[in-house]
């Protein structure tokens, strides 16, 4: 349905049904329906034919999690699983015969005519996609047996084999199979073609399915866990494929729409959908109908189904998992909860006298979609006021709706500018009501209050959002919204709007900048023509110092005058002027967040590994056998990579920055790189560290670019370079390995998908260009000063030659000759763990570097006997030790005031 513009009640009053096409008048007054009554005005928007459903995917992962937890015990717990088939076994043993061989017969039979017959039905409803998703996910879970049985026979641990497998009754030297070759796939069928959700084919399916498990036991042909892991083999599939292909989409038109509107005592004529900014992002309030009737005032209709109610299901569920307390909104609740919600809190809003859409009826349409119908409100929403329009008066009023609710402890959890309507009267309506709660508890409260607060600080300004609020709720309440007023406690699309004014002023403020740069920049006289160098004496020197005082001083003041508070920020600076002892410490909402979440994941996998590798090392006399003149030399190395680092740095770095406290810098780091990912955690102390030594932002923002986009390419030519030497050392001839050139085909491969993919490529163009706007242009006055440049060069190399000589010693330090590796592949190893451990979101790489290390040392030869404790010994010099020196020294220069 085409979105209206504007109501016909907004413009010519309300229509008369008797001047419609679509009816025709009886005598008396009275209407009759014509035959195309059921069509809604305008054209539907077509809704996709499948849909792909999120409980279908928390299905398989929870499917997936199953089997691995079954595999899990069968490996780890023997005893147990043992223990059972024999009482199993023993029970199963006292059946009779005859009740045997008719359960055996029954099932089997069964377990092929059931799929069969529920086929049939479908196709007769003309429901044929259902069995073309059944068939296709029975093939797919054959599939996954085969290669399950596969895995059991020739890879799988002999624990999880014994549990799984047992001797066949007719032939004592084979076993039986592990998972039912035609058991999954029915089961996998009967699951994606819908049986379970219907009642009487749900009884027939558990029948067919205990029978035939119960035969199989008791004749010996499988154990429990075969049977459980074939069932959750095909469930699983079964769900994966649903959500891969889709479901098919049972949402309701709106010619159900108009049918269901007639069964509660309505008699629409027509109906055209509105298109709000929740439904265009794809949000979870519903669709939203206007209805006109033949004898009366319109409708407002809200149409809620299950794929629109599952928009959002990862955001909320994440929410709720994430954020203390307040985020108590079910992240996936039925349709009937759903309803009930909404009308218990449009009922709760008006009795609270509150202005709030009226709610007049509600009704099912259908078995995956419910209605909600209100009169019609009319009016415009704050977002489509022109600001002119937004007087004191109706801001006041907002405030005094939200009072309202307040009063009876009703949250409304979405004050954005959408959920609040104006009419032509004037007077302010809060719509959306869906997500509040009744009964909410202070915080809720005071979130409302910030929200809105944000909401309309956007709108008219800070200054006037919070006067309005103020003349209404007090200073007392209003000051208590403060800890509130965090992005995490506003809503989606706030947090966005404040996150693109934050780019826009960002732009701003470095436009400013290199204006004033430009300005205050004049031509030196001093400077020949031709790009010869000039020789300046004191006086010369002198005049370019004061030029460059100069020049920082005006652009600091640029600065300073291009420097915009963010909306948060002015909000609080106006209740402070009301308040100045109210609390303006953000409280602690978050419960976990996402870096800290991945980097325990990260960090449980590393420490796992470990571990299983650890287990099969004898410490005792590996550390006795240890050669402590290489332990020394690794330990040596290691220092030495402070020195290189600040070289690397300064290098960039066109200004006089004391070169002891720049390896002060770069010991703190060992420090931050624990608490901090270490491609961040580096970045920041060293922007942070050339500010306070008197380089401006900018520039050091820049000259830290400048020396990691070179660093990234000296890593990337090394690695090749290694990487070539590595595979031409058992060759005679200097081709170059299949491993370099499967590298350079994935990096061409990366290059073309990046530059064909419009939003991939965009993406790039716009970080490259970010990046080249401040970084090139110093790396220019670097390649004018080739002093500076052999340093920056130098300590690249002596940085990453440090590390590759401490790897390398410590591996000398458990190892001897037979097992040694070249430097080539030493380097190899190193370059590309230590990749992996910059990208990697955990503090120093914790995990994902020990883990590449060992890897790829076992890879090029050395025995794990040997690669273990000699990455155990290597991060223990450059990750683990140096954090004490690291904490002294971060202190130190943090009460130096260089950092």
């Amino acid at each position: 349905m085409k979105q209206q513009g504007a109501h016909p009640e907004d413009t010519e009053g309300t229509p008369d049904a008797s001047s419609r096409p679509d009816t025709a008048k009886e005598p008396g007054g009275a209407h009759r329906d014509v035959a195309h009554i059921d069509e809604v005005e305008g054209d539907e928007p077509l809704l996709p034919a499948r849909v792909h459903r999120p409980s279908d995917l928390m299905r398989l992962v929870g499917g997936v999690l199953a089997v691995v937890v079954l595999l899990a015990i069968a490996a780890f717990a023997h005893g147990t699983t043992s223990g059972l088939e024999q009482d199993i076994n023993k029970g199963t043993g006292q059946a009779p015969d005859l009740l045997i061989k008719i359960a055996g017969l029954a099932s089997s039979i069964a377990i092929l005519l059931v799929p069969v017959a529920f086929a049939i039905e479908r196709l007769i409803k003309r429901d044929g996609l259902r069995i073309a998703d059944g068939v296709l996910a029975a093939v797919l879970a054959h599939g996954v047996t085969l290669a399950t049985d596969l895995w059991v026979a020739r890879a799988a641990p002999d624990s999880i084999q014994d549990a799984l497998t047992q001797p066949s009754p007719g032939d004592i030297h084979a076993l039986t199979d592990p998972v039912h070759g035609y058991l999954a796939p029915v089961i996998a069928y009967m699951t994606a073609v819908g049986m379970s959700r219907r009642p009487r084919w749900r009884a027939v399916l558990w029948v067919v399915l205990l029978l035939d498990a119960f035969s199989m036991l008791v004749t010996g042909y499988t154990t429990p866990f075969s049977i459980i892991l074939t069932v959750l083999i095909g469930w699983t599939v079964a769900y994966g494929t649903l959500y891969a292909v889709g479901s098919p989409n049972v949402r309701p038109t709106g010619r159900t729409l108009m049918a269901g509107l007639r069964t509660v005592g309505f008699r629409p004529v027509t109906a055209s959908r509105e298109e709000t900014a929740d439904a265009a992002e794809g949000g979870d309030r519903g669709r939203r109908y206007f209805v006109t009737l033949e004898d009366g005032p319109p409708l407002d209709v809200t149409v809620v189904d299950r794929e629109q109610q599952a928009q959002g299901f990862f955001y909320r569920a994440w929410r709720n998992l994430a954020l203390r307390g307040f985020a108590t909104r079910r992240s996936l609740q039925s349709l009937r909860q759903a309803l009930e919600q909404e009308a218990l809190l449009a009922y709760a809003a008006i009795a609270a006298g509150a202005n709030a859409p009226k709610l007049i009826a509600t009704s099912e349409l259908g078995p995956d979609a419910v209605m909600l119908v209100y009169e019609h409100t009319g009016g415009r929403t704050l977002d489509s006021l022109d600001d002119e329009e937004i007087t004191d008066e109706l801001l006041r009023d907002t405030w005094h709706q939200v009072k309202a609710l307040q009063s009876r402890r009703i949250a409304h959890r979405r004050l954005v500018g959408d959920a609040i309507v104006v009419d032509r009267s004037g007077t302010v309506i809060l719509t959306d009501l869906r997500g509040g709660e009744i009964a909410a508890g202070d915080l809720l409260l005071r979130m409302d209050v910030s929200q809105l607060l944000v909401t309309l600080g956007l709108r008219v300004g800070a200054e006037r959002a919070v006067a309005s609020a103020l003349s209404v709720l007090g200073p007392d309440a209003v000051a208590d919204c403060l800890p509130m007023l965090q992005p995490i406690a506003l809503s989606r699309s706030t947090r966005a709007t404040l996150r693109r004014l934050a780019r826009e002023r960002a732009e701003r403020e470095r436009e400013a900048v290199l204006e004033a740069s430009r300005h205050s920049r004049p031509p030196r006289a001093h400077e020949a023509d031709d790009s010869r160098p000039v020789v300046l004496d004191k006086a010369g020197k002198k005049a370019v110092r004061a030029e460059q005082r100069a020049e920082k001083r005006a652009i600091d003041e640029a600065l300073d005058e291009a420097r915009e508070e963010d909306m948060l920020s002015q909000i609080r600076q106006e209740v402070l002027r009301i308040r100045p002892q109210a609390p303006v410490e953000p409280a602690r909402l978050e419960r976990v967040r996402p870096r800290t979440l991945i980097s325990l994941i990260a960090g449980a996998i590393g420490a796992y590994f470990l571990l299983t590798q650890l287990t099969h090392i004898e410490f005792g006399p590996l550390i006795s056998n240890a050669e402590w003149g290489w332990v020394a030399a690794a330990v040596l190395f290691s220092a030495l990579s402070y020195v290189a680092a600040a070289m690397a740095l300064l290098g960039f770095v066109p200004e006089r920055v004391p070169f002891l406290r720049t390896v002060a810098a770069q010991v703190a780091g060992s420090f931050v790189k624990i608490v901090a990912p270490a491609a961040v955690g580096g970045v920041a102390l060293n922007t942070r560290f050339l500010q306070r030594a008197g380089v401006r932002p900018g520039l050091a923002v820049a000259s830290v670019g400048a020396s990691q986009l070179f660093g990234l390419g000296c890593h990337i030519l090394m690695l090749l370079a290694f990487g070539y030497l590595t595979g031409t050392e058992k060759t005679p001839s200097l081709s170059p390995s299949r491993t370099v050139i499967g590298g350079l085909l994935t990096v061409a491969v990366l290059v073309l998908v990046v530059t064909s993919v419009p939003f991939l490529r965009k993406f790039v163009v716009t970080r490259v260009r970010s990046l080249f706007a401040g970084v090139v242009p110093r790396m220019l006055d670097v390649l004018q000063r080739p002093q500076k440049l052999v340093t920056g060069i130098g300590g690249m190399l002596l940085l990453t030659a440090c590390f590759v000589m401490c790897l390398d010693a410590s591996i000398r330090a458990f190892g001897d000759e037979s097992t040694s590796v070249s430097i080539a592949g030493v380097a190899v190893v190193f370059l590309a763990g230590n990749a992996l451990g910059s990208a990697a979101p955990t503090p120093g790489g914790v995990g994902a570097v020990e883990a590449t290390l060992t890897v790829g040392l076992i890879a090029v030869g050395l025995p794990k006997e040997v690669a273990a404790p000699a990455v155990l010994l290597f991060r223990l010099l450059t990750l683990w030790l140096p954090v004490l020196p690291g904490w002294l020294a971060f202190n130190h220069l943090t009460r130096k005031a260089a950092l």
